[in-house]
């Protein structure tokens, strides 16, 4: 009889191996429970009377049925999309082919004509990108479509915003004789760059010809950036004088090279690149007077480079409060730490070669041996022979900058930052099998990470006992870290236009402990040049020291709900794995929380 009363129950049914969901609609409860797993079934009672039960099961009939071609649809669709990720890589060699600008006499063409002939194409390569549907995808091939992506956009902010070639006198350097401790160069750098260092003297006759082929190119670049340096940045122009200089010097250094000084080729290819060198340089510092507008980008900029280039899911807002945080709590750190240790006598400098190499060796030492057998990283073989390659040489006393008081202590805070050299030798020597992150990204998109887990581990070796046989070495790590935050405070302000570069260089000074930042001005400059040249580096350290840690209390969490111990080398090599990629994506393929999209 229509009015009377009866239970109608709506189950959905979850397989525990698959995701897929089951719809059923049933008057007989029991006979049905009879079949299934109990863990697995969610049971919704619903009280109709006999009429209403006809039109209802009417209605939820035709949403099994549009639910069910749904799913099936969807996972169709994700069949489909199994070879998108290759697509996804034949879009990045077009990509990244089409990035190399090509050549104007003989040298990169960064002029404006030459952007404005390229953008059509650049257009294309973007179109191919958004059409890339990655629904379906795994995160760990969503998270390369979010790489190229933002490759793209620094492309495209360089060209409207940043514009080095315009702004920047330093991006007109070509030479370096050092390798960076990060994936590539620091700062915008042009895509010329000669990597002396990567040349052993004497010279061979191939690679004699391959330096000469690069040293040519100067003169005309050189003469190329008196008609691209067209930008109004005043400390950019002032302090990038000082890197056109610096590699006028580093020229002339060549010729005093084993097999270079009576090479009569090689010395009038290096003369010529200094002629030119230092005509740039005079005409800079005439035109500098000419200079009176700001070199920060201002906020509005910043945050949209942060957020779509680097990834970073903090506006410049959000950013100061968390380094005025940092640098809080590393100056309060640091004030107990002293509190606790001030029973003990306090850390001998090493104030001669011999003290201080034989200090050096002990800290290799121990600092490997401590990753190893304290379960806090997986070693390569060849990490020991990387980070001694790297060791700092004797300074005396009254010369030392910030990180040479800091080594003359005690070096191992330092050479846990040097995990950065860990990094680079694992890509050399274990190159990953993903292309897209094979090589380093562009644009220094990888600072949050590779600034960011070098700052981390500095305080988490700490944490897990580094220094327990010596706690006054703890006081290392927390002025270390009062450094980074005040350095990178000072450059986000500068950055929007709040204060000169010179005046963020004074929070940098005055904020590191024990004045240890007032020794030596030259790190001052470099540091703070630099971080104006790229926005967000300055505030990469900490800020992705934050990121880092935040996908760290994500897994262990994660781990603990599963009633499973956390383990940090477990986690260090996961990152390692997954390479040097903005510290936002790499927290989200760790811990399958993508906090980017999220704010």
């Amino acid at each position: 009889m229509d009015g009377e009363l009866a239970y109608l129950y709506l189950i959905l049914w979850n397989f525990s191996s698959t995701t897929s969901l089951i719809v059923v609609l049933t008057q007989n409860l029991p006979l049905f429970l009879g079949e299934f797993d109990f863990k697995h079934i969610f049971i919704i009672p619903i009280k109709l009377n006999i009429k209403s039960m006809k039109i209802f099961k009417s209605v939820v009939a035709y949403f099994i049925i549009t639910f069910s071609l749904l799913t099936i649809q969807t996972e169709v669709f994700a069949q489909k999309n199994t070879d998108g990720h290759a697509v996804l890589v034949e879009l990045f060699k077009d990509w990244r082919k089409f990035e190399v600008p090509p050549l104007l006499n003989g040298a990169s063409n960064y002029t404006i004509a030459g952007f404005n002939m390229r953008q059509p194409e650049f257009l294309k390569l973007r179109t191919r990108l958004s059409q890339i549907d990655t629904i379906g995808w795994p995160i760990k091939n969503k998270v390369d479509w979010r790489i190229v992506w933002a490759e793209m956009n620094g492309y495209d902010f360089n060209r409207q915003v940043l514009k080095p070639w315009q702004r920047d006198p330093a991006f007109y350097k070509l030479l370096f004789t050092e390798r960076s401790d990060v994936p590539a160069h620091e700062g915008p750098t042009n895509h010329m760059a000669i990597d002396l260092w990567k040349y052993s003297f004497p010279l061979s006759s191939s690679d004699k010809q391959s330096l000469m082929n690069s040293l040519k190119a100067i003169p005309a670049f050189n003469s190329q950036a008196k008609l691209n340096l067209t930008g109004n940045a005043k400390e950019l122009w002032i302090a990038g004088i000082r890197d056109i200089q610096t590699q006028s010097e580093e020229l002339a250094d060549i010729l005093t090279k084993p097999g270079s000084a009576n090479d009569a080729a090689l010395a009038e290819v290096v003369n010529n690149a200094i002629v030119s060198t230092n005509s740039l340089v005079n005409w800079l510092e005439k035109e500098s007077s000419k200079k009176t507008g700001p070199s920060g980008i201002g906020k509005k900029n910043y945050n949209w480079y942060q957020k779509n280039v680097h990834l970073v899911p903090l506006t410049w807002d959000d950013q100061v409060i968390l380094l005025k945080r940092e640098l809080t709590r590393a100056w309060t750190a640091l004030k107990m730490e002293e509190h606790r240790n001030r029973a003990l006598p306090a850390l001998p400098l090493a104030n001669t070669p011999e003290v201080f190499n034989a200090l050096q060796e002990k800290s290799f030492q121990n600092l490997i041996e401590f990753l190893n057998t304290q379960d806090i990283l997986t070693i390569r073989p060849y990490f020991d022979s990387a980070i001694r390659a790297h060791k700092v040489d004797f300074v005396p006393e009254k010369n030392r900058n910030f990180f040479q008081i800091t080594t003359a202590f005690d070096p191992r805070p330092l050479y846990s930052h040097f995990y950065h050299w860990f990094e680079l030798a694992r890509m050399d020597q274990e190159p990953l099998q993903n292309e897209i992150r094979r090589s380093p990204l562009l644009y220094n998109i990888f600072d949050t990470r590779s600034e960011g887990l070098a700052t981390t581990v500095e305080e988490t070796f700490m944490q897990a006992g580094a220094y327990d046989k010596n706690p006054r070495v703890n006081e290392i790590v927390y002025i270390m870290l009062a450094q980074r935050a005040a350095r990178g405070l000072g450059s986000l302000y500068a950055h929007a236009n709040m204060l000169s570069m010179e005046e963020a260089g004074k929070i940098h000074s005055d904020y590191t402990p024990r004045g240890w930042m007032k020794t030596e001005k030259k790190l001052l400059i470099f540091e703070q040049h630099l971080f104006m040249r790229q926005p967000g580096y300055g505030s990469s350290y900490i800020v992705g020291k934050y990121l880092l840690e935040n996908a760290m209390a994500e897994v262990a969490r994660n781990v603990e709900l599963q009633n499973k111990p956390f383990s940090i080398k477990a986690f260090l090599d996961q990152i390692n794995e997954i390479g040097c990629i903005p510290a936002s994506l790499s927290a989200w393929e760790i811990s399958g929380k993508d906090i980017w999209s999220e704010n």
